[in-house]
């Protein structure tokens, strides 16, 4: 599932292909995704409107269009952006493609229907509804350590929890809390000082190491993070500790105990 630093990709890849592009018409085959309005709505509000900027928060992308408005691109599982002008070339699972008069066509393939698109007439409004927290890549140290607080979740369910930091999803959850040799059932409240600006700055690490790298969540290469160790057997750093799994948060969760440590 895209997190983060693979919708800073899809951000990169759809700023090179839509930015200042003018839509000739958006061709709508499957409406199931787009959440507010119907296919023939979507198609005729972006009709004729340029794209001029995009804004990426937590794991939704902004696409902003030249009247003010935005359309909000959240890729759920399986979303995904294809650039092409051969109709031959359109992805299997093409839901809509946006038709530049360039000749060009950008294509949101979802194979599962799980994405949520949405037409929004104010986006910062959208943002503010929606509860949606800072994002994880650019968040200060001072606010991140502001939002742990004495909170009696857990540390994973801190992480995950998009109100308190937006971008952060299972597997980059896992990681940091590997990283950091924390237990992902800490309770927040629990950890010292000196761990939660740890956790803060591998959580930065993590981000953009990742980042830099431009993934693409179908093609992670084999030393790509949790591909090293995140299966059930697997010996941690010390040697001893085998790597486990349950649910934590209510999300399937890995690590090491007692290499990392549980407070």
């Amino acid at each position: 599932m895209p997190e983060l630093p693979e919708v800073h990709t899809f951000q990169q890849y759809f700023d090179a292909a839509a930015l200042q592009q003018r839509i000739m018409q958006v061709e709508v085959h499957d409406d199931k995704i787009i959440r507010n309005m119907d296919g023939f709505s979507f198609a005729e509000r972006l009709r004729e409107r340029t794209f001029t900027g995009s804004l990426r928060q937590g794991k939704y992308l902004f696409a902003d269009l030249d009247n003010g408005h935005s359309v909000l691109l959240h890729f759920g599982m399986t979303g995904d952006l294809k650039l092409y002008q051969d109709p031959g070339e359109r992805p299997r699972f093409e839901r809509f493609a946006f038709v530049f008069t360039d000749g060009n066509r950008l294509g949101f393939d979802d194979a599962r229907k799980f994405a949520r698109v949405l037409y929004l007439e104010d986006r910062d409004a959208y943002i503010a509804e929606s509860g949606l927290g800072p994002d994880a890549l650019v968040i200060s140290e001072a606010d991140f350590l502001a939002a742990m607080g004495q909170r009696k979740t857990s540390l994973k369910g801190f992480l995950l929890n998009q109100s308190c930091l937006a971008g952060v999803g299972n597997l980059y959850a896992d990681e940091i809390c590997y990283r950091t040799r924390v237990h992902p059932g800490s309770t927040v409240a629990s950890l010292p000082d000196k761990k939660r600006r740890e956790v803060y700055a591998k959580l930065q690490e993590v981000l953009h190491t990742a980042v830099e790298q431009s993934p693409h969540y179908r093609d992670y290469p084999e030393q790509w993070f949790w591909n090293e160790w995140r299966h059930e057997g697997h010996l941690a750093p010390d040697g001893k500790s085998k790597v486990e799994s349950a649910k934590i948060a209510g999300r399937t969760t890995y690590w090491a105990a007692p290499w990392q440590r549980k407070y």
